[in-house]
Order: structure tokens, then C-alpha cells, then sequence
């Protein structure tokens, strides 16, 4: 390792513009796959906070008691589904209903607005699914009327979440191949650069693992490298688009050491097919 260590720093000496032209070419691909990841987490961000305003609202009948309401709410808190339960009293909903239709308030004075149980679910448990389900667990209790909760908004934004997380997944792999073709690219070239060197240490015995070793290690260290400075291009748009346009969200500590430790590992696999395949030629020539 020590061995290999030296030749990726010699190597660098020898050609410093040419690791450097590496480095920042794995910089900017990875740097593409840094703002599509950015992208993901926003749009998954967003569709957390619209999922969070999910709620089912069950209008109770008039008259409903005391007693059969709290029997109802403390049924529904032992929902393993249920976040919270809360009761909006006729005098609560024409209040509500005049605050958020201001241009309606004439017509609402003197209206009767019927009383509510409204539930809001935990995360996970919004799904069109597992609303439906207490939704019609809710109508079966005799003091509720109606039960309401944007059926059709609700299976929409399910199915938005799901298309956005397979159009992430599979985009994010493309991103992840083109970055791999580009370091092996770069690696390619220092290869074919050294071919005579490698040539020379064949005809000394040299093993395949101790020619191959070197490479990975540079296509190692460049993915890092490439990385560290892609997460600072990805924090400076970050920064700029926050200060010029709408606050966004920025990688979490731990996804920006998997980012830096995937570059490497896109580098290691990047190095791994170019090596094997140009000394394969160069065994054989």
C-alpha cells in the first residue's frame, strides 16, 4: 500500500495539470449529481409538509352528548394510525369559516356549521389506503353524519410522491453511471500515459493486484477529492439560490459524508473497469 501510495503521488508530481483536470472533472459530474440529489430532498421536503396537512374532519350529528363524543375521540387516539384527535365545537367551525372565507362573512353570519372530530395521521400513515380505512371505521359510530377528507386530493398526492421517488431513483442512477464513465475516463488516461512504465514492470513479473493498486487507489483518492469540492460547488448554489430566491434545504452531516464517501466509491469502481479492461489490452499486446 505504502508502494502504491508513492507512485499516485508521483504520478501527480509528474503531471500535476492532469490529475488536477481529473479531479475537477469528477468534481462536476459529481457536482450534477450533487444538485439532483438537492432536488430530491426539496421536492421530498415539500411533499412532507403538504402530506403533514392530511386530515380526516367527521361532521358528529346534532345533538351528539358530551359522553358519546369523548367515547368516540378516545376510541380514535388508540389508533396506532392517529397522531392527533381534536374537537371543533359549531361555534369553533363558523369562526374558522369566516377567518379563511373573508369574502363570504355576510353570507355566514347567522349560519350553523355542525360540530367535528378532525384527525390528523402519522407520517407513513397517509397513504390513500390506510385514510380510507378510518374513514369508514369512522362511519359506523352512530353519532357521526358525514366524514370527509379530499379523497381524490389525497390519492393524487400519493401518487406524485411515488412518481417522483422512482423518476429520483432511476435518474440518480444515471447520474451515478455517467459519473463512474467520466473517472474512468480520466483513469484511462493515465494509463495509456504510463503504458511503457507498465510494459516494464510486466516484464519484471509484476503481479496484476500490484499494477492495478496504484490506479485504485489515485481513482480512490480523486473521487474523494471530487467529491469534498462537488458538496462545496453544491453548498455555494445552495447559498446563492437561498439568498436570491426561496429558501431551500441543504445536505444533513451524515448525507454529506455518504456524498464524499460515494464519490470515492464511484471513483474506486470508475479506476476498477478502466484499469482491468486497457491492462487486459496491454497484456495481450
Amino acid at each position: 500500500m505504502r508502494l502504491a501510495f508513492r507512485e499516485v503521488v508521483l504520478a501527480y508530481r509528474r503531471a500535476p495539470l492532469l490529475g488536477m483536470l481529473g479531479v475537477i472533472t469528477i468534481a462536476f459530474s459529481l457536482f450534477a449529481f450533487g444538485l439532483f440529489g438537492l432536488v430530491a430532498i426539496n421536492i421530498r421536503a415539500a411533499l412532507r409538509d403538504v402530506e403533514a396537512r392530511v386530515e380526516i374532519r367527521a361532521f358528529l350529528v346534532e345533538g351528539a352528548r358530551d359522553a358519546q363524543i369523548d367515547d368516540l375521540m378516545q376510541r380514535v387516539e388508540r389508533n396506532p394510525a392517529v397522531a392527533a384527535v381534536g374537537y371543533v365545537s359549531p361555534d369553533s367551525a363558523l369562526a374558522r369559516a369566516r377567518a379563511e372565507l373573508d369574502e363570504f362573512r355576510d353570507v355566514l353570519n347567522g349560519a350553523f356549521l355542525p360540530a367535528s372530530v378532525e384527525l390528523r395521521l402519522k407520517e407513513g400513515q397517509r397513504d390513500p389506503a390506510t385514510v380510507e380505512e378510518i374513514s369508514q371505521s369512522l362511519r359506523t359510530y352512530p353519532i357521526v353524519e358525514d366524514v370527509r377528507y379530499g379523497r381524490e386530493w389525497v390519492e393524487k398526492l400519493y401518487r406524485i410522491r411515488n412518481i417522483a421517488a422512482l423518476a429520483g431513483t432511476v435518474l440518480g442512477g444515471v447520474f451515478a453511471l455517467i459519473a463512474v464513465i467520466i473517472i474512468g475516463s480520466t483513469i484511462r488516461m493515465a494509463i495509456l500515459a504510463r503504458t511503457r512504465e507498465i510494459e516494464i514492470m510486466r516484464l519484471v513479473g509484476a503481479t496484476n493486484g500490484f499494477v492495478r493498486l496504484p490506479y485504485l487507489l489515485d481513482g480512490l483518492l480523486k473521487g474523494v477529492a471530487g467529491g469534498a469540492l462537488a458538496l462545496a460547488m453544491a453548498w455555494g448554489t445552495t447559498a446563492l439560490l437561498t439568498a436570491s430566491l426561496m429558501r431551500t434545504q441543504f445536505f444533513t452531516t451524515e448525507q454529506m459524508l455518504l456524498g464524499v464517501a460515494a464519490g470515492g466509491v464511484i471513483g474506486l469502481l470508475g479506476s476498477w473497469f478502466s484499469v482491468g479492461r486497457h491492462l487486459r489490452r496491454v497484456w495481450r499486446d
